[in-house]
């Protein structure tokens, strides 16, 4: 029995004892109606919209292997989308070479019966070339018979503006959908390191809704017993810190009775009901529910890992020389993350924040410590930033090439990766140098340390002819010092005798704690 079954016969236990429970003392259960009732009478017609938010490719690349996998041979990725509403097909225009699209301004509409429950939503992502067009993978299916399935098919529901199938949202996300509700990645079939097309695709699903606040008329009525005439944006009337909208979209799961052929709807999080959202952590990545609704406005989501960065920078040098982190290093750092399903959120200026740092020709833990509270908190010790951001700094030089200096605050040198004749100056391996040296400080604040990773930081294992070189080999890692400036990417504890599992082990609540 594979680990995916086990998960899912874990499920089932708890989804069923959860149905138990909350037959007994929940408000909030609710059985399929009858399927010829009017899901919404204030509206005529009810459109169900999908919207493409975002497409990255997920390819990987590295100093020694320049391509692992590759869409495609000759240019980047040439991405387009199928999106079938009901078996009605619609097909998106091409974004030509582009492996990252982060405005697509796509969507797809239909108009659906108003007292039919589920629409049938099937997404495809494509890559164009002249006269054979390939299906890239964003399907998270692993069980045997299915690894060939790239695209992803989902069940809307019009009575709660809520999906599930491929992609699921609540106490379901939490247990079998580790990339999170309305995020696809088609590394979740175990393909990571195989040539599969994988790729990360971003979306929403919406219908008409007269009072736009996101709540359909049937839940509404049903379910929060307020007027769906009325907006309730930000109404929290329990005042547990996160307003209706985000208690509705996160707090949902659905159960479906075999037996009965019946689907039930259940909410976790409700709006009549207080939940303890400042200490409730269900994804463990150190952001509670209120800090989760917080940055929602940047994706996260409570039931998959974020990692929150914000980048500040070194002007550049009197004689010129670019203090920052390359585009190319940061989409690299996205890649590296979200292929293991951490989210990586780099604010370069994107989020508020981030800040150009005045030249310093040389600059000390001490100097980099008012750094942090001047650039970072603003003077503020209460900044809601502390506790939900690392803080990741790009200087020219500093006393050691690069270092932690707080539990959650790190810096790397410029001037060391520019002037390293072991790094080809080719912008490609530029990207990977840098990306790797911030990604290895980072590591520290996640808890990898020579204390509890010996193959990590190993002074005698830089190069071939230091003793401990041919030993961490299998530890294929930006933490290893072997491989640094070389690989962007934390090993898995694949490779045998003295490789270890960073990916499993890092603790994204470690920046939190303390010095270790």
């Amino acid at each position: 029995m594979n680990a995916i079954s086990v998960r899912r016969i874990i499920l089932t236990i708890i989804v069923a004892t959860s149905l138990i429970f909350t037959a007994t003392v929940s408000p909030v259960k609710s059985k399929s109606l009858p399927s010829q009732t009017d899901f919404d009478p204030l509206t005529d017609e009810i459109e169900v919209t999908v919207e493409i938010q975002k497409i990255r490719s997920l390819e990987k690349f590295d100093h020694q292997i320049p391509v692992i996998e590759k869409i495609d041979w000759f240019s980047a990725p040439d991405f387009y989308v199928k999106v079938f509403i009901n078996e009605v097909e619609f097909t998106s225009d091409v974004w030509h070479n582009a492996k990252y699209v982060y405005d697509p301004q796509w969507s797809a509409t239909l108009v659906v019966p108003d007292d039919e429950e589920f629409v049938d939503i099937k997404i495809q992502l494509w890559d164009w070339n002249p006269g054979f067009d390939k299906l890239c993978d964003i399907s998270s299916l692993y069980d045997e018979g299915y690894l060939d399935s790239f695209d992803v098919e989902l069940s809307y529901s019009i009575k709660t503006d809520h999906w599930f199938g491929d992609d699921f949202s609540g106490l379901m996300s939490w247990m079998d959908d580790p990339s999170g509700y309305g995020r696809l990645n088609g590394c979740d079939d175990r393909s990571i390191y195989q040539r599969d097309r994988d790729c990360e695709l971003w979306f929403d699903i919406y219908q008409t809704d007269p009072d736009g606040d996101g709540i359909p008329y049937w839940t509404e009525v049903n379910v929060y017993g307020t007027d769906p005439e009325v907006d309730n944006t930000d109404d929290d009337s329990d005042g547990d810190g996160c307003p209706i909208e985000w208690e509705h979209k996160w707090g949902h799961y659905m159960w479906h009775d075999w037996h009965d052929d019946e689907y039930y709807h259940f909410w976790e999080y409700n709006d009549s009901v207080w939940d303890d959202h400042e200490n409730l952590d269900p994804d463990e990545d150190g952001l509670d529910n209120v800090e989760e609704y917080l940055t929602s406005q940047w994706d996260s989501d409570p039931f998959r890992k974020d990692l929150f960065v914000e980048l500040d920078q070194m002007e550049e040098s009197p004689d010129g020389q670019q203090n920052v982190l390359p585009e190319g290093s940061k989409e690299l750092l996205r890649t590296a993350y979200d292929r293991q399903n951490v989210v990586y959120h780099l604010d370069d200026g994107c989020m508020g924040g981030s800040d150009m740092i005045p030249f310093e020709e040389l600059v000390n833990r001490h100097r980099l410590q008012e750094f942090y509270w001047d650039y970072f908190l603003h003077g503020n010790e209460s900044n809601p930033r502390h506790g939900i951001f690392h803080y990741g700094v790009v200087v020219y030089n500093a006393d050691y090439h690069g270092y932690v200096f707080l539990p959650d605050s790190w810096q790397i040198s410029a001037k060391v990766i520019e002037e390293n004749k072991t790094i080809p100056k080719i912008q490609a391996k530029r990207d990977i140098a840098f990306a790797s040296a911030y990604m290895h400080e980072c590591g520290h604040t996640l808890g990898i340390y020579n204390g509890n990773t010996p193959g990590c930081d190993d002074q005698n294992g830089k190069y071939p002819w230091q003793r401990n070189w041919w030993k961490w080999r299998p530890y294929k890692s930006c933490m290893n010092y072997g491989y640094m400036y070389k690989i962007v990417d934390y090993s898995d504890d694949s490779r045998g005798r003295n490789d270890f599992d960073d990916w499993d082990r890092i603790d994204l609540t470690a920046f939190q704690s303390g010095w270790w």
